[in-house]
């Protein structure tokens, strides 16, 4: 089953994102993360949160692992919502 992982920045936190990003990308490489990337502001250029499309067998495992990923160890997140999804176009075949 699918999931989006919708996660939004405190405000002013661009800094603490920079500086935690690679250690971020690096957890969801080792995650296999499908698909993942920033929410940015209207400026279609400052990131101000992230969105991550994860596969798991349960809501209770997608959050399990949310609190290993550097930017919630750093305390970047205002909010994280996560949500069942299904993938009707462009999924993966198996």
């Amino acid at each position: 089953m699918y999931f989006i992982v919708y996660a939004k920045d405190k405000p002013g936190h661009t800094e603490m994102r920079a500086s935690n990003r690679p250690d971020h990308v690096a957890w969801l490489k080792s995650w296999s993360v499908p698909v993942a990337g920033p929410l940015l502001a209207d400026d279609n250029e400052t990131m101000i949160g992230s969105m991550l499309i994860v596969e798991g067998d349960s809501r209770e495992e997608v959050e399990a692992m949310l609190p290993n990923d550097p930017y919630a160890k750093a305390g970047l997140f205002e909010s994280v919502e996560v949500r069942p999804w299904i993938w009707a176009l462009g999924a993966p075949t198996a």
